[in-house]
């Protein structure tokens, strides 16, 4: 079974299933409500093959979130670009994700908790980490899309991983996400002596831009490639000390681009 199976098949639907409706941007979608992914972890590290996807920007964009980072400064040093249609002049976003997962109310360490607990009390029901934070939702540049992530560990020493999300760009936004959760999933494993295992997300708005629809189609009239492997320095015990240069993929050789516009 192709690892992406249930993301082609998602495109599928919504394009022959979808209904069009006009959205906030202005460019109009075709949407379907309610869809669910899930990629198991042994058939390989869950990167879209069918066209190349920007690793080192998923890279960074997550250690930017770990580290509780919310000023683009830290990307642009790195020449990630991904959220500077967002920011203000002095690269400001709010109290977006970083600040959510790191310090919810300024006080509240989401992430560290989530691996304590993980930890001390693996069969725990409250493996949770939320984004939706309503009391700021006003000051944030983007409400958060991937708004909440549950962990369950199995008794045979198994780590799941659960996002919900309230609204999916199926061809841009999607494949960058499904990724950057499969990168965390890895890392928390890691550091809880745990072994990856099922990747899976809940989906609320689940679309594909108007703009998007030819390229869609190109997309899913390719063949899947191998899936590359995951690299993780040894040497970094602790989720929240990865740098971007303690993460890598080795032999990613997928199709070429397929350039979409983006919308804001």
């Amino acid at each position: 079974m192709e690892i992406f199976s249930d993301y082609y098949n998602l495109i599928v639907k919504i394009l022959s299933k979808g209904e069009e409706v006009e959205d906030r941007t202005g460019t109009g979608t075709t949407r379907i409500f309610g869809a669910t992914l899930e990629f198991n972890m042994d058939d390989g590290f869950p990167i879209l093959t069918t066209k190349r996807v920007h690793f080192r920007s998923i890279i960074g964009e997550l250690i930017w979130f770990l580290s509780g980072d919310t000023n683009t400064k830290f990307l642009a040093k790195h020449g990630i670009t991904i959220w500077n249609n967002w920011a203000d002049k002095k690269g400001n976003l709010g109290p977006v994700y970083g600040k959510q997962w790191r310090a919810w109310n300024n006080d509240h360490d989401q992430i560290l908790e989530l691996i304590r607990g993980i930890k001390e009390d693996p069969f725990s029901r409250r493996h949770l980490v939320s984004a939706w934070n309503v009391a700021e939702l006003h000051q944030m540049a983007l409400p958060p899309c991937h708004y909440a992530f549950q962990f369950c560990v199995g008794k045979s020493k198994t780590l799941d991983l659960l996002v919900n999300m309230r609204s999916a760009d199926v061809f841009l936004g999607l494949p960058f996400n499904i990724a950057s959760y499969a990168l965390l999933l890895h890392m928390i494993a890691k550091e809880a002596e745990l072994t990856p295992a099922r990747l899976l997300f809940s989906i609320g708005d689940a679309h594909i831009y108007n703009n998007h629809q030819s390229q869609c189609i190109e997309l899913i009239g390719r063949k899947d490639t191998s899936p590359p492997t995951l690299w993780l320095n040894p040497k970094v015990t602790r989720v929240v000390d990865y740098t971007i240069h303690d993460v890598n993929i080795i032999d990613y050789k997928p199709h070429g681009k397929i350039k979409a516009p983006i919308s804001v």
